[in-house]
């Protein structure tokens, strides 16, 4: 029985990570003239697309809470736990607190950002070498990115402004391609971890 929960578990974070991506590409294709350079992904919350988007993030963390919830009996998860329970219920606010309420938005992203990459980092030692040091990789440039924009956020100006603006510190990439380089390694990460629950078997 422990070990189909921890099944569920996987499958449930599987498909809140496939479907999120693919409702990202549908928002992206719904939004007229967007750009992953200039636009933050969270414009895609308050555009045309805003309920596609919106409605995907929220799904992504209620997803996640859910397998939390299922793997809550396996005491060598506590931590990796309690990382992804606040990284879900930030999600779910990603998708109820739009980029409309600038500082509380940029608050509850910051927050499913920040422990999307410890998450990884710490879920990675539940699993054996070299997958492991792939989840210690993707943490680290999850976490590094969140500083690089978190910093160019501040510097340009973008803090308080519905304006993205661009900065040195997004490495050429634009406020909306350093914002990836936080987000999808932290999915990619979770979409192999997922897979990993999903076929554990106790020994």
């Amino acid at each position: 029985m422990p070990h189909s929960r921890v099944n569920m578990a996987g499958v449930l974070l599987l498909v809140a990570v496939t479907q999120f991506i693919i409702g990202v590409t549908i928002a992206e294709a719904l939004y007229p003239g967007y750009s992953i350079h200039d636009n933050y992904i969270s414009d895609l919350g308050i555009g045309p697309s805003s309920m596609v988007f919106n409605s995907s993030v929220f799904l992504l963390g209620l997803l996640s809470l859910i397998g939390v919830y299922f793997l809550r009996h396996m005491p060598n998860f506590k931590t990796v736990n309690i990382l992804f329970f606040i990284m879900a219920v930030g999600a779910m606010g990603v998708g109820l607190i739009t980029k409309h309420y600038t500082l509380a938005h940029g608050a509850v992203s910051s927050i499913t950002f920040f422990f999307a990459g410890l998450s990884a980092m710490a879920s990675a030692k539940l699993v054996k070498k070299p997958f492991s040091l792939l989840g210690i990789v993707l943490g680290t440039v999850t976490l590094g990115a969140l500083v690089l924009f978190s910093i160019g956020i501040i510097t340009s100006g973008s803090m308080t402004s519905d304006i993205a603006y661009d900065s040195v510190f997004y490495l050429g990439l634009g406020p909306g391609g350093m914002e990836r380089m936080i987000i999808y390694p932290g999915l990619m990460w979770l979409a192999g971890f997922s897979g990993y629950l999903a076929t554990k078997r106790m020994e």
